[in-house]
């Protein structure tokens, strides 16, 4: 029986008399080996269509073809299950042993197999996954990084002959995505359907063909080349093109040799030509960190340490030594791996967390007193999690977003305050207010959780990853959010693994380390330091590593460019009559 996926007029609506539903007539076929992104707007269908793939969810019409299985009929459900494997993006939700060994074996467990088969099994995803190290321990205790390989792991246990790949890299540092995405493309070397559902461009340009989903309905399936070459199209419907493309589409004015279809990083910087007049520009300095500021910090951290009590002593504290300082109206950025100990940082700052050892300070309010008015601090300080489904707990929208604000006593009317926060955030009040928390989509439940902080008019604002999980339109609006309230002298500390966009709006950066930080000063500096962020594992941003690249070949571009326009205007300049 063929394994390929089909969709034949498929409608799914979860509510049988709901007047918009989450899918609308939806036809597809996906062959077996294929490799294929599903990219679209928040709350666009894409996790309802891979449920569906699935058997975790049924068609309210139409039919599902999973793995050649008829998804209608239950008793297909064992074996669809193990045909289809589904990585989710929280890897807690499908992590259920108390050891990453007995993990990877639970699925094989279930299938009746022999405990010989079980340990072979075990023994050849724990290699690669690379998890062998690890075995014995908790899932509880892995980074975000390490969870997610194990979620993977877990799946790849079940020999399945499609994986499903649900936002699987929006909560993890580059290097660990970049991991992700190489584990995807051996298993479509191996013949297995993968499935990429992602709001990262460029992870779906590196897929042999792209669907385009959007307000439920299937707008574009093709090439990546030729669905992202509709850059307008694109636009329209909240998405963009990759950073790849839209760098090289600006660079060709300049370079009208560089290739067409490039899709990779790695692709663009090989193609850059060498200055025309083959110039070498002296290697400039690397730029100098300003002086510190002798003004009293806003935000004062000084020799922070904090273990958890679940960790042994062979792991290193969370945050070991730690001291970080953020004047009153800037945006810093903490940056690093995934379990550095960035969100671990931002839960002292109002207090979720109490110093156990150092000392901090957050305006008037000293965190190490046993008498502290945490009621009052929160006032002043508002913190949106990393994980929105850790926070948001009314049933309604509306709801969530009044919770704050009702409880700490703000002024104004509360139905006006709850509007204002939404339309900030991109969600239409009408339309939100009154949906229930649980129907929302990943992307949304972000928008709420961040409307919720917004509510309060916190005078700091604490956000950890606020970018991961959103579309392209969603960020463009959250970007320009930050921007607002950074001209209206708000404080903003961000912990983010998405700084592209961030570059040209930050005052400092701190990288951390095993919860140490590394290094720190303007972004101009510490973005420069390629060999101390590669250590730290983090990559630089990709338009830092598109203009060192034309350094490198004898352009003179200055060492503070950071952003695409800004580097076209340097190309220009550096051109002569050449170009």
């Amino acid at each position: 029986m063929a394994d390929n996926i089909r969709l034949e007029n498929v409608t799914f609506a979860f509510h049988p008399d709901a007047r918009d539903p989450v899918l609308t007539d939806i036809n597809l076929n996906i062959e077996q080996g294929e490799s294929v992104a599903l990219i679209g707007t928040n709350g666009s269908g894409k996790t309802t269509i891979v449920r569906l793939l699935n058997a975790l969810l049924l068609p309210t019409r139409g039919k599902v073809i999973a793995a050649g299985l008829d998804t209608a009929d239950p008793r297909n459900h064992p074996l669809i299950r193990q045909r289809v494997g589904l990585v989710f993006q929280r890897p807690q939700d499908q992590i259920v042993a108390s050891t990453v060994e007995e993990e990877i074996a639970f699925g094989p467990s279930n299938l009746g197999l022999p405990p010989r088969e079980i340990r072979a099994r075990v023994e050849q995803v724990l290699t690669l996954t690379r998890l062998q190290a690890l075995r014995d321990r908790h899932p509880f205790l892995l980074s975000a990084g390490e969870a997610q390989r194990l979620a993977l792991a877990g799946v790849l246990a079940m020999r399945p002959r499609c994986v499903i790949f649900d936002e699987s890299t929006a909560m993890l540092d580059p290097l660990n995505s970049k991991t992700v995405m190489q584990q995807a493309e051996k298993l479509h070397q191996q013949g297995i359907t993968t499935i990429m559902i992602t709001h990262r461009m460029q992870e779906a340009a590196q897929c042999s063909r792209v669907l385009v989903l959007h307000h439920g309905r299937l707008l574009g399936d093709g090439a990546p080349s030729a669905v992202f070459s509709r850059a307008s199209e694109l636009e329209s419907i909240g998405l963009a093109q990759p950073i790849v493309h839209a760098a090289a589409r600006e660079l060709r004015k300049f370079f009208p040799s560089l290739p067409a279809n490039i899709n990779r990083t790695d692709q663009l910087l090989s193609a850059l030509p060498t200055h025309p007049g083959n110039t070498l520009v002296p290697q400039s300095s690397s730029p100098q960190v300003a002086c510190e500021n002798l003004t009293k910090p806003l935000i004062h951290v000084d020799r922070l340490t904090h273990t958890y009590p679940a960790q042994s002593a062979a792991y290193p504290p969370a945050l070991d030594q730690i001291s970080l300082r953020v004047m009153k109206g800037h945006m810093h950025a903490l940056i690093g791996a995934s379990g550095s100990g960035k969100s671990t940082l931002l839960q002292h700052l109002n207090a979720l967390i109490r110093p156990q050892s150092g000392q901090v300070t957050v305006g008037p309010f000293n965190l190490n007193r046993q008498d502290l008015d945490t009621i009052a601090l929160r006032r002043m300080v508002a913190l949106a999690f990393q994980q929105p489904e850790d926070q948001i707990f009314a049933y309604y929208v509306g709801d969530e977003i009044a919770y704050g604000p009702r409880n700490l006593g703000f002024d104004g009317k509360l139905a006006d305050i709850v509007a204002r926060a939404m339309q900030e955030v991109g969600l239409d009040f009408d339309r939100y207010k009154d949906r229930l928390t649980s129907e929302l989509s990943g992307g949304e439940r972000r928008k709420v959780a961040l409307a919720s902080v917004l509510a309060m008019r916190a005078d700091i604002i604490l956000l950890d990853e606020p970018l991961a999980g959103l579309d392209p339109k969603s960020r463009r609006q959250l970007l320009g959010l930050l921007r607002d309230l950074q001209q209206k002298g708000k404080t903003l500390l961000i912990s983010t693994h998405q700084y592209e966009g961030l570059l040209d709006m930050l005052n400092t950066v701190s990288v951390l380390q095993h919860g140490r930080d590394v290094l720190h000063g303007p972004p101009q500096h510490v973005f420069s330091q390629f060999s101390a962020l590669h250590s730290a594992g983090i990559l630089p941003p990709f338009h830092v590593r598109l203009a060192q690249a034309l350094r490198d070949r004898g352009w003179p571009i200055p060492s503070a460019v950071m952003g695409l326009p800004a580097l076209a205007a340097a190309i220009e300049r550096g051109s002569g009559a050449a170009i």
